[in-house]
């Protein structure tokens, strides 16, 4: 037997895995169609039209201090965003599952009204509610703080939209989790804080690193509620996704193209390494 059909026969049985539900040609097929079809075809698309411009307008384009100021702002405070809901959405998470007090379904159900609510409704109601003469801004501009229009609604509405992949990401794990850990862990001498950070977190902790990369995601590409409370001052509140919709209004498609491209580089990267972190996670806590 050749050393080429020795490796080719330890190389099958891991790539066709013996499973209960038959078809695996065919799911693989349509995996790679909708893949090409859905994703690759349209990113490959982009990137095309984004080089005809060559290397030396595609770097006019992105050492370009309003693009710079734009992606900036855009990454910057959706990685902030995510690292907020994240936190905060387990902390929602841990309360709807291990605790009961009136109205918890009605809470629940409210967690996933950023799924249903339009964006353009979002924006509107945020920017009312954070505006200087809104409920909420009112109480801060009478100390000189201004939250609409600014970097801070920004990031507001990035968490309103992205905090519900977060719960729903961890929730699940939670109600798995075993109440005998704990009463195991108490019984051995660990005081609360020890329960929870050396119990019962490590487990979750890929959970929360896919809820960060999803929310991360989401905020991202959060476009509707975000320009209706940003102000969409250039330089200071003006995301990215909004340039490339001024760019195609100006006609300027290779330089919304280049800016694109620009984003989808950055955020493969940042999720790429977001997955390398979860998958050493799970090596290293493994699953719930």
């Amino acid at each position: 037997m050749t050393a080429t059909a020795t490796a080719g026969r330890a190389f099958l049985p891991r790539f066709r895995q013996q499973s209960v539900i038959p078809g695996f040609g065919i799911a693989f097929g349509f995996t790679l169609v909708y893949l090409s079809i859905i994703v690759l075809i349209p990113l490959g698309g982009l990137i095309l039209r984004a080089s005809g411009i060559g290397f030396a307008g595609f770097w006019a384009v992105a050492t370009d201090t309003r693009v710079m100021a734009a992606l900036k702002l855009s990454f910057g405070v959706s990685f902030l965003a995510a690292v907020v809901s994240a936190a905060f959405g387990f902390l929602i998470a841990w309360v709807l599952t291990r605790y009961q007090f009136p109205g918890r379904r009605l809470v629940d159900a409210m967690v996933d009204l950023p799924f249903a609510l339009p964006t353009a409704v979002a924006g509107i109601a945020l920017s009312a509610l954070y505006a200087q003469n809104g409920f909420i801004g009112s109480l801060f501009a009478s100390y000189g703080i201004k939250i609409a229009y600014t970097p801070i609604g920004i990031f507001i509405a990035m968490v309103f939209v992205s905090i519900p992949f977060t719960v729903r990401t961890v929730q699940p794990l939670i109600a798995e989790i075993d109440r005998e850990l704990e009463e195991a862990s108490a019984t051995l001498g660990a005081h609360r804080g020890q329960t929870i950070w050396r119990v019962l977190v490590p487990p979750l902790i890929p959970a929360i690193l896919t809820g960060l990369a999803l929310a991360f995601a989401r905020a991202v590409g959060e476009y509707g509620s975000v320009i209706f409370i940003a102000g969409n001052l250039p330089y200071v509140s003006e995301i990215a996704p909004l340039l490339i919709v001024i760019k195609l209004e100006e006609f300027d498609y290779t330089g919304a193209t280049a800016i694109a491209t620009i984003m989808l580089v950055i955020s493969f990267s940042v999720l790429l390494l977001i997955n390398l972190i979860q998958a050493w996670s799970r090596k290293r806590f493994g699953y719930v």
